[in-house]
């Protein structure tokens, strides 16, 4: 018995990397899984049926089964192409997880209106297009379900060179922390990860070139941990944020410091430059 027998999973982006790491784990504990990608290249470019369908012939060897779709999920039609590939072969969907990405890495000052475009397109509008439809129909069907999306730490604690994939990514977070508020009465959990890995996305970025890293960052250290959300272990759990890579899980959290509270008038420059040490969090 597995422990997502009879659920059918969407994951997008699960040709390579992280994605089909997550393909691969859900179908070893009983899941269908629909395998989208759209088969481009890191940057976005391009297109492909092979990276999809090799993922899903990596299930069906193994004994699962498994659909692919070549939807694009930066558009409304992709989103509801992807969930309608799910209806036609498996009739339901209770594990989304957005993964797709790419990355046009490139300092503000040099960043052009295309690379801003399409990052946020693919990442932040993607994570919309294709939950929504599949949204609507956990709600409407109402046995709940699993949305885990895909952040970054680069959204979450900020990474030079980013400022296009960091907007996605903590906007990603931001979507995600108000959907769990808004599937809580219809009993769809919703998380956000951060995962850390390497992948043909982050490959060539400075550092990551050792080989002691490469078995560190290995993807399938990601995987575990949304296997365990997407099931019945962690169904008291919702709209929680996740750091995961290299055999470490940790809660990440915005969190607000006590502070200090004029009582009486308007604060003025010097009086905040004084008490700055007891506004500030404590330096951990």
């Amino acid at each position: 018995m597995g422990l997502l027998d009879g659920r059918v999973a969407i994951v997008t982006g699960a040709g390579g990397g992280i994605g089909r790491e997550h393909a691969l784990a859900l179908a070893r504990e009983g899941a269908q899984v629909v395998v989208n990608d759209l088969g481009g290249a890191r940057d976005g470019s391009g297109k492909g049926t092979a990276m999809a369908d090799h993922v899903v012939e990596e299930i069906k060897a193994a004994g699962g089964e498994a659909v692919p779709n070549y939807d694009n999920v930066a558009t409304v039609e992709g989103g509801q192409g992807i969930l309608k590939s799910a209806l036609d072969a498996f009739g339901k969907v209770d594990v989304l997880i957005n993964n797709a990405g790419i990355l046009r890495d490139k300092t503000l000052s040099k960043m052009t209106e295309d690379m801003w475009d399409v990052v946020v397109a693919v990442h932040l509008k993607g994570t919309f297009c294709v939950t929504q439809p599949v949204f609507n129909h956990m709600k409407e069907r109402g046995s709940g379900g699993v949305i885990i999306n895909t952040s970054s730490t680069s959204g979450l604690n900020g990474n030079f060179g980013q400022c296009n994939y960091g907007a996605a990514k903590a906007g990603i977070a931001g979507f995600t922390r108000c959907l769990a508020l808004e599937g809580a009465k219809y009993n769809i959990r919703a998380f956000v990860l951060a995962p850390v890995a390497l992948t043909r996305l982050t490959e060539d970025l400075p550092g990551m070139q050792s080989e002691d890293l490469k078995k560190q960052l290995d993807p399938s250290y990601i995987s575990p941990l949304v296997t365990f959300l997407a099931s019945d272990l962690a169904k008291d759990v919702t709209g929680k944020t996740f750091y995961v890579g290299g055999g470490r899980i940790a809660e990440m959290k915005v969190v607000t410091h006590t502070g200090v509270t004029k009582k009486e008038g308007l604060w003025q420059p010097q009086e905040i430059a004084d008490r700055m040490s007891e506004i500030l969090l404590p330096e951990s």
